[in-house]
């Protein structure tokens, strides 16, 4: 990580004014759009300078394993956004999460994560760091008493995921933060489907943001990418060194990609989360659907916590239940509504301008046990809509089209 601080000029300016302005100094040349620097190398003033700069001892560029001014671009602009003083950037999502455990925790230390994660956090915290003798508790996402008692002397971490993938669920940041700093942990949250222009985690008491820069961040669905925003300290005294040693690093290319997306962040949640909010009252009219989930709605139970949280806005994601009398026959349902769609997408991925739909229970979810699952609260009959920018009666008729043959 070698960003260069944030000018006072930039300093006051908006969210949104920095979305798009702030990245490292232009080059000689003058860009307006930030500069792609693909290069491995960094060709050194002097050979002291070089030995400075390879000691830490100096800013600068000297290897792409360790730093690139197009990723250190993108880093400067998620931690602002993130209203962080820094970010690491990484290869993917779940390349930040190794990085930040890997950072943090040894043989012997606890962490409590929410049972609702997204399904390869659980598996990677649960039973790989397990190896290693990192010890886990799983709790309900929602149950601020369960997470007070899972607390150990040895516990070093919470991390939680809010809203969760793929039911929405909300936990309460400040007061898991509070829980944490009381005990001497650190709280990490997962921003993935808010993202900053909704919700700013650090401003709620948690130390740690961990973003998949595949999903919003690019807004596209082009690039894998990932970061972590933190402290200043954190990320150069715990993050860099283990990044430096194991390559975790994000391409230049996937920097430039993402970090071109982060201009459009702000005005495309708004659009997408109304739509989704839309989308999700008309869903819990049709007779066909059991239950949905999303923040936004006034039935959903976390429903007030959320709009505090996400200033207002429920995000752009929701899951519904088709309704159905077994596990076989709801499988069954939600097969044919997959396969019935013309327009929308049969896809794992969400934060595209494409709507996106999928199975959680055979997907993201589909490595968990079946009691996982069920503790997750994940069904059979479960669908999961990312909502893009489709005209809404196009996205509601091509939903229509499964559901109204059901």
């Amino acid at each position: 990580m070698s960003a260069p601080q944030k000018s006072d000029s930039l300093a006051a300016l908006h969210r949104e004014t920095l979305a798009v302005r702030l990245a490292a100094e232009r080059s000689a040349y003058g860009e307006n759009s930030e500069a792609l620097y693909l290069t491995s190398g960094y060709v050194q003033p002097s050979a002291e300078d070089s030995a400075r700069r390879f000691a830490g001892e100096d800013d600068g560029y000297t290897y792409g394993r360790s730093g690139n001014p197009t990723v250190s671009s993108f880093e400067m602009r998620l931690a602002a956004l993130e209203g962080a003083e820094a970010c690491m950037a990484t290869a993917s999502g779940m390349a930040s999460v190794m990085l930040m455990c890997f950072s943090l925790l040894k043989a012997g230390d606890h962490v409590i994560i929410s049972q609702s994660m997204f399904g390869s956090t659980l598996k990677l915290i649960g039973s790989e760091f397990a190896r290693f003798g990192v010890e886990t508790s799983v709790v309900p996402q929602t149950d601020l008493a369960a997470w007070a008692a899972a607390l150990r002397p040895t516990t070093r971490l919470l991390f939680a995921e809010t809203p969760t993938n793929p039911l929405g669920e909300v936990c309460d940041i400040r007061a898991l933060a509070d829980l944490a700093h009381n005990a001497g942990a650190l709280l990490a949250v997962d921003n993935c489907f808010a993202t900053p222009a909704l919700q700013r985690p650090i401003e709620l008491g948690a130390d740690i943001v961990m973003h998949s820069g595949t999903k919003y961040l690019d807004g596209q669905g082009r690039v894998m990418a990932g970061a972590l925003c933190a402290r200043e300290a954190m990320v150069r005294e715990k993050f860099l060194p283990v990044q430096k040693n194991s390559g975790m690093v994000l391409s230049p290319f996937n920097a430039w990609v993402v970090l071109k997306g982060l201009e459009t962040l702000d005005l495309r949640m708004k659009a997408q989360s109304a739509q989704t909010l839309a989308l999700a009252q008309w869903l819990e009219a049709h007779p066909a659907v059991g239950r949905v989930y999303y923040p936004g709605l006034a039935s959903h139970p976390q429903h007030e916590l959320a709009m505090r949280q996400m200033n207002g806005i429920g995000g752009a994601v929701l899951s519904f239940d088709v309704k159905a009398a077994n596990p076989e026959q709801a499988r069954q349902r939600a097969f044919h509504v997959l396969d019935s769609l013309q327009v929308l997408s049969l896809c794992t991925n969400l934060g595209d301008t494409k709507t996106l739909c999928t199975h959680p229970a055979s997907t993201s979810h589909g490595k968990l046990t079946e009691a996982q699952r069920q503790a997750a609260g994940i069904g059979q009959g479960l669908i999961r809509v990312a909502v893009g920018l489709e005209h809404l009666d196009d996205i509601r008729a091509d939903l229509a089209r499964g559901l109204s043959s059901l």
